[in-house]
């Protein structure tokens, strides 16, 4: 898959995509129905904006994304997607018309044959411009446009929104139906406290910061490792939270991958969530500690001996 970070630096052999156009924070069934659209009539392409929208609009809010930039493009490379144009998205961009948008990124930068876009899609200065707008500009400058309509699942519109809802309730199934896949964190792993060495449990600790937080506590859980020497897929119960035991602390993801041995630091490893187990505790030793430890992992183990 080919990145492109700006729509004034795209080579003229990688003008004429076809493209899928949105945030795509998850990349849910309804952004997947979106990019099913653009196939077929070009080379498959994204357009989508980082940092994301929300994050320029409202900095202070607390994080809400369910993947960051890099864990979006490899899912979108696992969907065939061949040119990833991932815009910076500024005030400059914000206050763009959306003639001008249409105009200047789409049809001159991204020389664009044809867009997908879902069917509550906003743009252009202060949300102007909607799908009807975008197929008339379509018109006018030389692209089509196709809108998807939204997609419900058992009544509930699939969205980020249900999702994040989901995973905050400790229901990673539920996100997971909506997703099309299981809900995953990914990132390098870091040097931690050692803690879980000491206790018998070796952990591989992941930052979870800019991320919406799932429900505090304990998952089974599938981790692969993307990159490195242990290269694979493996199993594990992972602790998402802030270590009650041990004092205040930043929430970070901590995975006990089981059977293995090895070093992972510095590796870049998928945290599938798959399910929730109990909520964070706080243990009065570190022998009750341990012995809860083992028996998460054995839950961890015979649920996902079925999942």
């Amino acid at each position: 898959m080919q990145t492109f970070t700006h729509w004034q630096d795209v080579p003229e052999a990688f003008r004429g995509a076809s493209v899928a156009m949105g945030n795509f924070d998850g990349i849910h069934l309804g952004h997947q129905s979106v990019i099913d659209l653009a196939r077929g009539k070009g080379p498959l392409g994204i357009v989508t904006f980082e940092p994301h929208p929300r994050q320029v609009f409202a900095p202070e809010a607390p994080p809400f994304r369910l993947m960051n930039a890099e864990a979006r493009a490899h899912r979108l490379a696992k969907l065939g997607v061949e040119r990833l144009f991932q815009l910076p998205f500024d005030r400059a961009l914000a206050g763009m018309s959306a003639e001008a948008f249409a105009r200047d990124v789409l049809a001159e930068g991204l020389g664009v044959c044809h867009v997908a876009v879902g069917g509550d899609f906003r743009f252009g200065k202060a949300r102007e411009g909607d799908t009807s707008t975008l197929i008339e500009l379509g018109h006018r400058f030389g692209f089509e446009v196709t809108v998807a309509p939204l997609l419900h699942l058992e009544g509930v519109e699939i969205s980020s929104t249900a999702i994040r809802k989901a995973l905050a309730e400790g229901r990673p199934r539920d996100a997971a139906a909506m997703l099309g896949h299981l809900h995953r964190i990914e990132g390098p792993v870091l040097h931690g406290d050692k803690r879980g060495r000491d206790l018998g449990f070796p952990t591989a600790n992941m930052s979870v910061a800019g991320l919406h937080l799932p429900r505090l506590g304990v998952y089974a859980v599938k981790f692969d490792v993307l990159s490195g020497p242990h290269a694979g897929s493996y199993e594990g119960a992972a602790s998402l939270g802030v270590r009650p035991m041990f004092g205040e602390n930043t929430p970070n993801l901590e995975t006990y991958v089981f059977d293995f041995k090895g070093d992972l630091y510095g590796a870049d490893v998928s945290v599938a969530l798959v399910e929730y187990l109990r909520p964070e505790l706080r243990f009065s030793s570190l022998d009750a500690l341990v012995d809860q430890m083992k028996a998460d992992c054995a839950q961890a183990r015979m649920i996902l001996s079925g999942a």
